[in-house]
């Protein structure tokens, strides 16, 4: 609807005379409010209400209708959902029912609270009086309306086409809405009430299944499937299939027949950026720029290493110079002298200065067997600080066993670390080799070599990884991560001995008191069910030592290595870690195939959404049977004029299935003929603008005095007359 401001709708309102007339089609799912006499409403909307709060101050604000999406910058809509004042096409929420009437004759251009207008408003069929009550004193006491009149939206369109020669006086209007369908026969251009009948199916359940079903075939795009967008493919696509079954084998055999009548819905979808590979010149810039980062930080190493040298050599000339004034010290004057320093004896001094002289020569580069020679010497020259190791006890006093125990101490820990610096030194030596090794093999074929270091860092990885695996498995590739507790098929060769071990312990130690760790034994058990590794533990650290030493080669002397990222406890737990692939355009696709008839079919079979009720061609004749006279003529005229309307009769196909269906309830050679009302969603209130534009509708209202005098038993009797 094109925007209209407020002072001009005001104007527009008062150029009308009080004896006008307002129409109003209230359908339960749009709302449609103008004056008598046009051919077209002045304002549709949804009807329906939403209470939604201000994101910031939290403030309630009421929306009616379709909801702005500007709203949403500003309001959250997702904790207040759409309400509606309808019940199976009953009005029985009336407060939500002021709110709409309010929008409506706001935007119809009235300017005060009460409507000096007489009212038309359009009901179901057989409406309760109860709910007529209640839409009475709603437009009497709140609007003060002079008087109100209440008819039937599919008999106002039934009468409008009648008119224009669709429809005869006899017939049958079948009007399938949005939460129900009716069926009502017309005899002499009256409706019938006794032969009505209706059933709680319409398009709201078309379009909730059809919703379903597609948020079940594509629940990650579930946010996409609103009821606004599934409304519109529902009435874009859908149909009603001729004969259903035969529709649903052909989509389940995917025939070409079937690929003609799908449909696909493209979303939104952005195209990856394609990476190309990076040219000669690219890599040439990186490993140019790679240099120069590496000559920048060997330079900061060697100014590092100089000043490092500085320091040592003027600290080795220091203690150099104070042993030499120490010994032109008499005996007498050497702890005097010393307290002047940071250091306490003479053997301080000089294991300093050896441990600065061995700092120097590693600063200066010198070679591995020259530091490894120099520091046997300088622990050689420490042999005699242990002279009580090779004394025998008996010839100690109890002073000297104390020392001797600590010499014996001290001396093994020294032992040790030149142990654990001989291991060091040579797996120097071993990583030396291989680098040599390795460089002459680069130099003599680059690009065999960069393949076999490429090939060798695979294999590692993959050995790694699936070494790891089988440890969180229990030793099996089968992905199952639940340990296999007490299945010894699924336990390695460790986690069986310790099972073994504990079951042992259990029967040997089971009976009598509980004094388990109270012997020596009982800890070396408890060592031996505690361990928790492989045989190949040794074998495994050494692949992750090749591995990261293969990896850092790689990364070298080859500027586009990428190193993989260590696996995660959750992907090893797998057997194979899941490939994500990129996303295409026909992940973005929504394809409606058998859907299509699918959904619509619940219009004659209910029973496929749970609803054990009547189809449109079963009320057909129910409607038939339900009036008191059996007159073969009538019932001829009423077939022959059977008359869609409402918004599920849009759908394709619609006429010929009803058609089909009614002649397989009536005799052989009944007249049966189906036909489609001119606008099945507005004519409605076009039949409605037409009978409140008649001179004679003043005598067909309720009047306010009537209200007040009659009160809700004179409503209850009320009946408009269709013909005038």
């Amino acid at each position: 609807m094109p925007f209209i401001s407020k002072i001009q709708r005001q104007t527009d309102y008062n150029r009308f005379p009080s004896s006008t007339p307002i129409v109003i089609d209230n359908g339960a799912s749009y709302f449609r409010i103008g004056w008598a006499g046009e051919t077209e409403p002045r304002v549709i909307f949804r009807n329906i209400v939403q209470r939604p709060r201000h994101k910031s101050t939290g403030e309630t604000v009421t929306v009616v209708g379709d909801h702005d999406t500007a709203l949403l910058k500003h309001f959250d809509c997702t904790r207040s959902g759409p309400r509606s004042a309808f019940d199976s096409n009953v009005v029985f929420q009336f407060e939500i029912m002021e709110y709409i009437l309010d929008f409506a004759f706001d935007r119809l251009g009235a300017n005060g609270s009460r409507i000096d207008h007489p009212i038309l408003i359009t009901e179901c069929v057989c409406n309760p009086v109860q709910s007529r009550s209640k839409m009475a004193e709603l437009l009497f006491e709140t609007y003060g309306v002079p008087s109100v009149a209440f008819g039937v939206d599919a008999a106002f369109s039934y009468k409008y086409n009648q008119q224009c020669g669709i429809c005869q006086k006899d017939g049958l209007a079948i009007c399938p809405g949005f939460t129900t369908t009716h069926v009502i026969p017309f005899v002499d251009g009256e409706p019938v009430n006794r032969g009505c009948c209706r059933t709680n199916i319409g398009g709201y359940h078309v379009t909730d299944n059809l919703k379903q079903l597609l948020s079940l075939k594509y629940p990650h795009h579930m946010a996409r499937f609103t009821w606004e967008k599934i409304e519109d493919l529902k009435m874009e696509h859908c149909y009603i299939a001729p004969d259903y079954a035969l529709e649903a084998r052909l989509f389940q055999k995917g025939s070409k027949e079937a690929e003609d009548k799908t449909r696909c819905w493209q979303l939104p979808w952005v195209p990856p950026p394609i990476e190309e590979p990076p040219s000669e010149e690219e890599i040439a810039r990186k490993a140019a720029i790679k240099e120069r980062q590496g000559q920048r930080l060997r330079e900061m190493a060697e100014a590092k290493r100089s000043s490092r040298i500085n320091e040592l050599e003027n600290q080795l000339h220091g203690l150099e110079f104070l042993l030499q004034q120490l010994a032109q010290v008499e005996e007498e004057e050497i702890s005097s002298f010393l307290s002047k320093t940071d250091y306490v004896s003479k053997q301080e001094i000089e294991s300093t200065l050896t441990k600065v002289s061995q700092s120097l020569r590693k600063a200066k580069g010198e070679s591995k067997v020259e530091q490894a020679e120099n520091e046997e010497k300088a622990d050689s020259s420490t042999s005699d600080k242990y002279p009580l190791i090779n004394v025998p006890d008996n010839m100690l006093t109890p002073e000297q066993l104390k020392e001797k125990k600590r010499q014996i101490f001290l001396k093994t820990t020294t032992e040790g670390r030149q142990r654990a610096k001989q291991k060091r030194f040579e797996e120097e030596l071993e990583r030396e080799k291989k680098t040599r090794e390795d460089e002459e093999r680069r130099l003599e074929n680059p690009e065999l070599y960069l393949e076999q270091m490429h090939t060798k860092y695979k294999d590692l990885y993959e050995k790694v990884e699936q070494r790891k695996r089988l440890k969180i498995n229990g030793g099996h590739a089968n992905g199952n991560s639940s340990g296999g507790v007490g299945r010894g098929e699924r336990l390695n060769a460790a986690q069986r001995e310790r099972m073994r071990l504990l079951t042992t312990a259990a029967f040997d130690r089971g009976k009598g008191e509980d004094n388990f760790g109270a012997k020596a034994e009982d800890w070396q058990l408890y060592k031996l069910m505690s361990k928790d590794n492989d045989d190949d533990d040794d074998g495994a650290d050494e692949d992750e030592a090749e591995l990261a030493r293969v990896c850092s080669r790689l990364q070298a002397i080859d500027p586009t290595f990428v190193p993989k990222p260590e696996p995660t406890p959750s992907q090893v737990a797998t057997t194979e870690v899941p490939r994500v692939r990129p996303l295409t355009k026909e992940d973005f696709q929504v394809v409606l195939g058998v859907e299509r008839c699918r959904c619509p079919e619940i219009l004659f079979r209910p029973n496929l959404v749970g609803i054990d009720q009547a189809g449109l061609d079963e009320m057909t004749g129910a409607s038939i049977r339900r009036l008191a006279s059996k007159n073969e003529a009538l019932e001829d005229r009423l077939t022959s004029s059977i008359f869609m309307t409402g918004g599920c009769s849009l759908f394709p196909g619609i006429n010929e299935r009803l058609e089909a269906g009614i002649r397989m309830l009536r005799p052989c050679g009944s007249p049966i003929k189906v036909a489609r009302a001119l606008d099945p969603v507005l004519d409605a209130w076009r039949g409605a603008s037409a009978y409140a534009a008649n001179l004679q509708f003043q005598q067909q209202t309720f009047s306010r005095v009537d209200y007040y005098e009659k009160g809700e038993d004179w409503l209850r009797r009320y009946q408009l007359r269709y013909t005038l």
